[in-house]
């Protein structure tokens, strides 16, 4: 049984017999021409083009074999003109070959001729063209007839007339309008042939044969790089006589590949100042190709391309003569009227090159951006389309047209002066909305514009929604903590950027994010609400700033902390009791320093409130004990209060301390709330009431030996040293000598009982650096004097 051979081997040995053909007959005919036989050389030249007549090879193997050919042909040409040299006679010769056997090798042989003819007399130039360029309609075969009419073009590549007026030379020798005929003839001959190509052989081999053509088209597409290498081709030429019949032929020919190809070859091989003039004829051109052309390629490679020529920095721009976002706008229309099929992310795709259009050669021109997101949106109102799928093909698009003019402007302020740009975020499902609302903010961070009104505020704030509030149809389960942690931590560095120019404009903005953050839900609210409340801190600052400009300053800053006060509320009803606590802890500050009228009531209200929450919605003990230290010291630093308020907080303050759970806890905090009687202020000036300050110290040290744990009370007892030695420094006199040694004997006494650990380390640590300082201090005599220490 022979063994089967597969279609490749089978191509594989019939190139290779070809070829072998091609050497052997070329070698004779080279043989024969170096022995001046002209004929019997020929003869061998039609027999080696005699395997061009074959219909068995692929379009590849077949381009191999005419490639050798061709070069042979070459020492061909090359001999002929040297013998015109000698005196041998061309045009006998052209009359001599128009009689070989076959009709494939005869005109190659013809074209070959003729060529020769043209370069050693012009006279006749036109004439043969004309002659040649008809004469290949005698090969009707696809394959072959291609690979002639694309032989006959690289031949007369550089005899082609290229000159205007026929007075500067004679007649015969033809002008650029008669090589515009010849490559206008060719291209539509060879056009039918490839297109002929698609309607040959069996339905089933349909994807091969338009693997087949694809492989061939450069083969057509080379007479249109002919037409634009003819210097003598101006822009009314190319407008009345060269695009009108080439798109006609593309038009006509009815066929996908070879629109689709043609069309891209016109944008690529003619110059960008031909396209501005004729931008109609082309796009309507576009309108009536066949509907399974894909337009939307051929648009946006146009509009690039020109988008590109007027950005150019040695070029001229778009001349203002030429509407060209107009008549690309109105050609688009056409084309999605004339292909109601036509998908709706192919739309959007020219519609992102449309804007891109527009920002590139009209960056000022923000009507023009509105106008392709207004036309985007009655496309999408008529197609019905609604909460397109974060990964659908056309909410890609619709999402990359929606971040064109975010990434162009870099200024959201510019965003919000296109009226129909929020309208398209209801067409995105939840996730696509959510994606470009970060996009938006994270663009926004980083331009580090402001937002200067309450009216861009707002505007921004509702398109942003979806970082702001939650949303009807977002997903019932819970996002990743960490995803959601810094998504809101974005939003909130993006609150920083609502900033007016006045300040009053500025409480307006505020008001206007309150309203929008505060339906955020519990969970966002923790991460917007407190930068709100401390902008806010900021403005009251502010108007303190300019109170001797604006005599309504001091009502303006209560209404600032009423704000706050509310908006920390929203926080308590969203659970976040530490962090409330310590806002109204900031705001009493803040009162307290920018001291406008009735400041003293208002910081006096903020730290009621903490006492509050501290007593009503902080249980564990831990929590407790930060949060007394927290008021301590915050109330210790404010210097707005009279006797008359401070009096109860400062008692209100022990009283906390005194009732917290654990016994070292207790006693700590105590031994804090005495430095409210030293360093605590009344009007401005501090207490220094010496005697509250020992009971507080005492009534630490007493608390301490309640501790049941030695360890823990050593390490309190070296603790409350080191405030008996603080407030002793600061010169209180009811801290004497007598009470330092009974402190530090008594330490001395219990430490070596305890048990040796890291613990009980680190205690003997803390007391040696304690009683080093100690030393360190008598030794310098500095005052207070340390006389009847006992070291």
């Amino acid at each position: 049984m022979a063994p089967v051979t597969s279609p490749q081997d089978e191509q594989d040995k019939l190139l290779e017999e070809a070829m072998n053909v091609v050497k052997t007959q070329s070698f004779q005919m080279k043989r024969c021409l170096d022995k001046l036989k002209l004929m019997e050389g020929l003869k061998h030249a039609s027999n080696m083009l005699s395997e061009l007549r074959t219909s068995e090879l692929s379009p590849k193997n077949y381009y191999e074999l005419y490639m050798a050919i061709s070069d042979e042909m070459r020492h061909l040409e090359i001999y002929l003109i040297d013998e015109w040299q000698k005196g041998r006679k061309v045009p006998d010769l052209y009359e001599l070959v128009q009689y070989a056997g076959h009709i494939v090798p005869r005109l190659y042989l013809l074209i070959t001729v003729g060529v020769v003819y043209i370069k050693v007399s012009e006279f006749s130039r036109k004439d043969i063209l004309k002659d040649l360029v008809e004469m290949c309609r005698g090969v009707q075969h696809p394959l072959r007839g291609l690979f002639l009419r694309n032989y006959l073009l690289q031949c007369t590549k550089n005899v082609l007339p290229d000159c205007e007026k026929e007075s500067e030379i004679p007649e015969e020798s033809g002008i650029v309008m008669d090589s515009v005929e010849f490559i206008q003839l060719n291209f539509a001959e060879m056009n039918k042939l490839w297109v002929r190509m698609q309607h040959q052989g069996h339905s089933r081999d349909r994807e091969q044969r338009e693997q087949e053509r694809r492989e061939l088209r450069l083969l057509v597409g080379t007479n249109l790089v002919r037409l634009s290498q003819l210097e003598y081709i101006d822009i009314p030429t190319f407008k009345k006589s060269i695009l009108p019949a080439v798109l006609e032929q593309v038009v006509n020919c009815r066929d996908p590949i070879a629109q689709e190809y043609l069309m891209e070859c016109i944008i690529q091989v003619f110059p960008d100042e031909f396209h501005l003039q004729t931008l109609r004829i082309f796009l309507q051109a576009c309108a009536d190709l066949h509907e399974h052309v894909n337009v939307k390629t051929i648009i946006i490679s146009l509009i690039s391309r020109l988008a590109q020529f007027a950005t150019r920095d040695e070029g001229t721009g778009i001349p203002s003569d030429i509407q060209l976002f107009e008549i690309f706008s109105a050609q688009i229309n056409q084309v999605v009227q004339n292909r109601p099929d036509m998908p709706p992310e192919d739309i959007v795709s020219l519609n992102v090159a449309l804007i891109n259009l527009a920002l590139k050669c009209y960056p000022g021109r923000y009507d023009f951006v509105d106008k392709v997101l207004e036309t985007t949106e009655e496309i999408f109102h008529k197609l019905n389309l609604d909460h397109l799928e974060h990964t659908s093909a056309v909410s890609k698009e619709l999402s990359k047209l929606m971040m064109i003019p975010v990434d162009n402007y870099k200024d959201v302020s510019t965003l919000l002066k296109l009226d129909h740009y929020g309208a398209l975020f209801d067409y995105f499902d939840y996730e696509s909305r959510k994606s470009l609302s970060l996009h938006i903010v994270n663009s926004a961070i980083e331009s580090g514009n402001y937002i200067t009104s309450s009216e861009e505020a707002d505007s921004l704030l509702t398109i942003i929604s979806p970082l702001v509030v939650d949303q009807k149809d977002q997903p019932e389960e819970e996002e990743d903590p960490e995803d959601f942690s810094e998504e809101q931590t974005t939003v909130a560095k993006f609150i920083s950027l609502l900033q007016a120019p006045e300040p009053d404009q500025q409480y307006v903005i505020l008001n206007t994010a309150r309203k929008h953050f505060g339906s955020g839900g519990n969970k966002r609210l923790k991460f917007t609400l407190p930068v709100l409340i401390f902008s806010a801190f900021k403005l009251a600052f502010h108007y303190k700033s300019i109170s001797e400009e604006d005599a309504k300053w001091n009502k303006k800053c209560q209404k600032i902390f009423q704000f706050c006060h509310q908006t920390i509320g929203a926080l308590i009803k969203a659970e976040q009791n530490e962090m409330s606590l310590r806002l109204f802890l900031q705001g009493a500050v803040a009162a307290g320093e920018i001291e406008f009228e009735n400041a003293e009531s208002v910081a006096y209200e903020f730290i009621s409130q903490a006492f509050s929450l501290y007593e009503d919605e902080i249980s564990d003990s831990k929590a407790q004990l930060s949060a007394i230290y927290l008021i301590i010291a915050t109330f210790e630093q404010m210097g707005i209060f009279s006797e008359e308020n401070h009096e109860p907080l400062r008692t209100k303050c022990a009283l906390a301390a005194s009732k917290l759970l654990k016994k070292p806890d207790q006693c700590r905090a105590v031994a804090a709330c005495s430095h409210l009687f030293w360093s605590g202020k009344i009007n401005g000036e501090e207490m220094h009431d010496g005697k509250r300050v020992l009971e507080c110290l005492k009534k630490s040290l007493r608390i301490a030996n309640q501790c049941m744990d030695s360890s823990v009370q050593v390490q309190l007892f070296v603790e409350i040293l080191d405030h008996y030695i603080f407030v002793y420094e600061k010169g209180n006199d009811q801290v004497t000598m007598q009470l330092l040694n009974a402190l530090i004997s008594k330490i001395r006494e219990e430490l070596p009982n305890l048990e040796a650990n890291q613990d009980t380390e680190q205690i003997n640590k803390h007391f040696q650096n304690t009683m080093d300082r100690l030393r360190a201090r008598v030794e310098s005599e500095e005052e207070p004097s340390y006389n009847g220490l006992e070291l």
